[in-house]
């Protein structure tokens, strides 16, 4: 299976584009990782540096290092929205987040 996470807000803290200040959530990565453990395919998908044009990807990959975020791909360029609509999507507090 194939899942796409989004990182802010998901899988840490929302900064209001202050992204190097984020803070991990620790259970949500543990999971995350043992979907990764578990044989399915991890991307992380996020909108940061899409309205101000700055490019995040360095902060972005070493976050997910130093926070040991097991994923295959990190895709930036999430569309900026206050609403997503789509037939797939969860909302991060209302998934559960026990170990899959």
């Amino acid at each position: 299976m194939i899942y796409c996470f989004d990182i802010d807000g998901t899988l840490c803290t929302k900064t209001d584009g202050k992204y190097d200040l984020a803070a991990p959530f620790y259970e949500r990565i543990a999971v995350v990782n043992a979907l990764y453990e578990a044989g399915h395919v991890i991307k992380l998908f996020t909108a940061r540096g899409s309205t101000t044009g700055i490019d995040w990807r360095e902060v972005t990959e070493g976050q997910m290092r130093v926070w040991n975020v097991r994923y295959h791909f990190l895709i930036m360029g999430k569309p900026e929205a206050d609403i997503f609509i789509d037939d797939k999507s969860v909302n991060a507090d209302q998934w559960h987040w026990e170990a899959k």
